[in-house]
This record gives C-alpha cells, structure tokens and sequence, in this order.
C-alpha cells in the first residue's frame, strides 16, 4: 500500500461490478414473494446491499428450485463463468441430501469444482453451511450426520480455495421456526434478509454481528398441540413432497432461471418490501427443514 492509500473502513463493502448467484430454491428467491408479485430472496436482498458500494452493479440469478449440486454444475457454472462475474455466491447440497443415496463425498465434489473455476478467475466466492434440521424436525434428525458431513466437507473444500464460509450451522436463529415459510422447507422474508445480512457481513471484515443474534423467546406448542400441528404439516407438505419424489418429479421441472442475464440492479427495480419484523403469536410452531422444497 502506498502513502497515498488508506486502508478500508472496517465493515465497508467492497464495490463488486458483477455479481452472479447459482443455486437452489433458496437462492432463487422462494418463500419471500411468489410468481404473481416476483421473488426476492437473500441473493437479490444481497444485491441491495451491494448497490450502496457500487449503484453501476450488474445482478443475475441462476437458481432454479429443486436443483441438485451436480445440476447446479452442470446448468449454471458455464453461463456464470461466461459473465465474468468478480462477485459470486454457490448454494447447493441441501437437496442432495435428502435424496436416499446421498453420497457426501459426490456433492462436495461438484461444490468444490465450482468452488476452484471461480477462484481461479479471481473472483470472491460465498457459499453457506447448513443447520441441524433434527433441532426442529424430529423426523429430520436420521439426517443429521449427513448434514454434519456436508457442512464439514464445505468447509474443508471453501479453505482449499479461499472461498467465505456463512456459519448459519453455529447459530440459533437459523433453526428457529420464523425464519421458515409454513412448509419448512424455504426461508420466510425474514429468514431471507437474516441469510442476506450474513452473507453481506461475510463480504466485510470487522462487521458488526447483528444477524447472528437469536430472536426474542417465544413459548412453543406442546402436547397435543403440537401433535396436530405436525399432522396439518405432513398433510400440507410432506405428503405431497414425497408424492413428487416417488414419481420422479422435481417442483423446477420446467423451469428457468428468474435472472439469466447480468442486468443492473437499479435500472430493473428488484422487488421491494420494508424491512421484515418477527411474528408475533402466542406459540412457536414447530420448524422447518430446509429441504427440497428446493
């Protein structure tokens, strides 16, 4: 660094020019808006933030629902790749491992590939661990060494590579049931900003730590309650999910990326919504997956 130079503000933002988001349904926005008022999602609430370093920044999303990390590789990394994007977030696995022959070793491969393609174009690379979905699910919890592995395999492919790890895995908010739609399986409004905020933070050294931080007490469902509110869901949600999976559909079959293209932020007008309060109710449901709802 010259005298002339200042070293950058701690917790300033960098101004990327090109950022490209690949992914699943979480990436791709669902939960937080739907197909008549357009989908937002913690990548285009990550663009937002991002504008405020660089108003000239170009966005495109090329996350399709229901894509598993092998998909992602093989759809959306050469378009990435093609838009030479020096900003870039891969979010995948999620849908892998719920699948019966989850093969941990496998999916970190396709992560890890795209990992090192972008890395080697010198662009920042994002990518997330995963919650412990048994914390909330007591049918999820036969997953959870399947998610231990593949947030430890993340980890160990991000450090070959220099890519930023979001630690959502280590904090109590992201298994908290406001965080996840009614299906829990997508992130709420809520749970979108929350994931923007840490991927924003991940993207500033020495910002502040406020997205970590659990959300206030709420009494959860117990007894027979809670009992019925698991039944409602596994009619509402699960029932039809395993319905798709044993007649090998996906809920992105048919379906294309929302943002395809590098487009500017400002000039297309992503979809806005104020700032997302916590619920209030007199009782917690129980929570979510984060699952292929994907």
């Amino acid at each position: 660094m010259s005298s002339d130079e200042q070293p950058e503000p701690s917790g300033t933002s960098v101004p990327y020019a090109r950022y490209v988001a690949l992914g699943d349904s979480q990436t791709e926005g669902l939960g937080d808006g739907g197909d008549v008022t357009g989908l937002r999602g913690w990548a285009d609430r990550l663009a937002e933030h991002l504008v405020a370093a660089n108003p000239r920044l170009e966005y495109a999303n090329l996350a399709v629902r229901g894509r598993l990390a092998g998909q992602v590789r093989a759809e959306q990394l050469a378009p990435a790749l093609a838009m030479r994007p020096d900003l870039v977030t891969v979010v995948a696995g999620v849908n892998d491992l719920m699948r019966p022959k989850f093969d941990v070793v496998e999916v970190v491969g396709h992560l890890e590939a795209m990992f090192a393609a972008f890395a080697a174009t010198g662009a920042r690379v994002v990518t997330v661990t995963f919650p412990d979905m048994g914390q909330v699910v007591p049918l999820a919890r036969p997953l959870r060494p399947r998610v231990y592995a593949l947030n430890a395999g993340i980890r160990a492919a991000a450090a070959r590579h220099g890519v930023a790890v979001v630690e959502t895995a280590d904090h109590a908010f992201a298994v908290d049931p406001r965080v996840w739609t009614t299906d829990r399986l997508h992130l709420s409004p809520l749970g979108h900003e929350r994931f923007a905020a840490a991927a924003h933070a991940a993207l500033r050294p020495g910002a502040d730590d406020a997205w970590t931080h659990a959300l206030p007490p709420q009494p959860a469902l117990a007894g027979w309650r809670a009992a019925n509110a698991e039944l409602r869901w596994a009619t509402a949600h699960l029932g039809p999910w395993l319905g798709r999976r044993l007649r090998g559909r996906s809920s992105g079959d048919g379906r294309t990326a929302k943002r395809p293209q590098l487009v500017a932020v400002g000039a297309v007008g992503l979809p806005v919504r104020p700032p997302v309060r916590p619920p209030e109710s007199p009782a917690v449901r129980p929570g979510p997956p984060a699952g292929e709802a994907t």
